[in-house]
């Protein structure tokens, strides 16, 4: 049976199962928090989705970028691949919220949820998490 230990390092206090002794580094209380589902907005603007969009796949992460200097949007959050290609935006209508989580220094992203070909545009769903 593993015993249970506590183990202070670098100020922090975790527990530690059994007699392993190396222990991984962590923050306490970090966590992906889901706030929100939606899709991602302007893909059929993106000139080379068409060779983007096999390589997206379910469960994804999306990276998101604050663009407050977008001429029709000063909320405007630019979706990006890992792969740093951009593919889209989140919505206009659901971006207020995220916009001043991510100017107050949050971490948001996105993982995709699914997607579905309407001809040749592609319709992603995202879930949206605030990595605290």
């Amino acid at each position: 049976m593993d015993k249970l230990t506590t183990v202070s390092r670098n100020n922090l206090i975790a527990l530690k199962y059994g007699e392993k002794k190396e222990l991984q580094e962590f923050k306490p209380w970090q966590r992906d928090i889901l706030l929100f589902d939606t899709y991602i907005a302007g893909t059929s603007f993106i000139e080379d989705m068409a060779e983007l969009e096999p390589n997206i796949k379910l469960g994804d992460r999306l990276n998101f970028f604050r663009e407050p200097d977008n001429k029709h949007d000063a909320n405007a959050i630019i979706i990006k691949t890992t792969e740093n290609r951009k593919i889209g935006y989140v919505p206009q209508e659901d971006n207020i919220v995220f916009s001043r989580l991510m100017d107050a220094g949050k971490l948001l992203f996105g993982i995709v949820k699914s997607k579905e070909l309407k001809g040749k545009w592609v319709k992603i769903y995202i879930d949206i998490y605030l990595h605290e």
